[in-house]
């Protein structure tokens, strides 16, 4: 019964948090909208949901979230030195291939969100088979190494959690 009434009980949680951030007030009414929201929208999309992804390892999303937010702060002041001290012809960007050991689609999308939202990089393009990424990075002397990063620092964690 539990199941029927919350299929999906992170995403409520999440809703119901998201809700409250967007609102910025903290009221009995808004609580319980974001509340009704956080169960009504998941079992509305259930359905839509019949694979829904298995986390293996909660305590490893506080992590990842921890290390994104750390690559984001330091991304920013590399991109901003890049651009605000380095002529147009001394920037090397490269269009890097990612092979990808993730297999579950909302791992693979995390980690699109993930490269796209640390700035200097962008992923471009997914394989059709899911096999591989296409990151274009700003600037890099060694595309190699930004390969193993992402591998090493996102992908590694993303399988933690999702596998």
């Amino acid at each position: 019964m539990m199941r029927r009434l919350i299929p999906h009980p992170l995403l409520s949680v999440t809703l119901v948090l998201f809700w409250l951030a967007l609102v910025n007030t903290l009221t009995l009414g808004h609580v319980i909208l974001g509340i009704v929201f956080g169960i009504g929208i998941p079992m509305i999309t259930a359905p839509y949901w019949p694979d829904r992804p298995k986390i293996s390892n909660p305590l490893k999303i506080a992590e990842y979230t921890l290390v994104v937010l750390w690559d984001i702060v330091v991304a920013n002041i590399q991109v901003a030195t890049i651009i605000l001290f380095r002529r147009n012809e001394d920037i090397r960007t490269h269009w890097i291939p990612v092979p990808l050991d993730l297999t579950s689609a909302e791992a693979i999308t995390v980690l699109a969100g993930t490269i796209t939202m640390t700035p200097g990089t962008v992923s471009a393009t997914l394989a059709a088979d899911g096999s591989c990424i296409l990151v274009h990075c700003l600037d890099t002397d060694d595309p190699d190494a930004v390969r193993d990063e992402i591998k090493s620092r996102y992908e590694q964690r993303l399988k933690e959690i999702f596998q």
